[in-house]
């Protein structure tokens, strides 16, 4: 499972730096994948890339995002729900392609 950030996102982006994919961008910024620039998947407030969101799998114990966040902003994400092998897939395609 994914994380998400809702909407008691204050912008801050104590986040950004605590992810190791480089999955989290400030709102309305586009972002990158495989190489390729994408649109930015909100342009109200910061937001979480689902593709390359691996919950820390690979890095740490628990995602560092929401330990981060000091308003609570961030959750799992319901709808995005995958094994710990589907995310060290995940990891492991991330190592392949780039995190840029």
């Amino acid at each position: 499972m994914a994380v998400r950030i809702t909407e008691d996102c204050i912008a801050c982006n104590a986040c950004e730096p605590e992810c190791p994919n480089n999955a989290i961008y400030e709102a309305d910024t586009p972002y990158m994948y495989g190489g390729e620039e994408k649109e930015a998947l909100s342009e109200e407030f910061t937001y979480i890339v689902p593709e390359k969101c691996t919950e820390c799998v690979g890095f740490y114990d628990e995602p560092q995002c929401i330990e981060a966040c000091p308003t609570e902003a961030i959750e799992m994400d319901p709808d995005n729900e995958e094994s710990q092998e589907e995310l060290m897939a995940k990891k492991e395609k991330l190592d392949e392609i780039g995190r840029d």
